[in-house]
């Protein structure tokens, strides 16, 4: 599981420095998650790292790399 979270932290990593900013389902789509679990756990890890901005809502958060 630690793995997983790994390589999807990773996988959102390029989406978002490829773009400005994403919200969670273009960033499922570009990072090929199979659910939104998976990508919450990899966000979840960025978060905790301290690498994410999130702005927007609760209904649709926009996620970016922090500079």
């Amino acid at each position: 599981m630690l793995e997983k979270a790994g390589l999807i932290a990773g996988a959102i990593w390029n989406a978002l420095s490829e773009t400005n900013e994403m919200n969670a389902k273009d960033l499922k789509k570009a990072t090929k998650a199979k659910s939104e679990k998976e990508l919450f756990l990899g966000i979840g890890w960025l978060l905790r790292e301290d690498k994410l901005v999130v702005s927007g809502d609760e209904k649709e958060p926009v996620f970016a790399l922090k500079k």
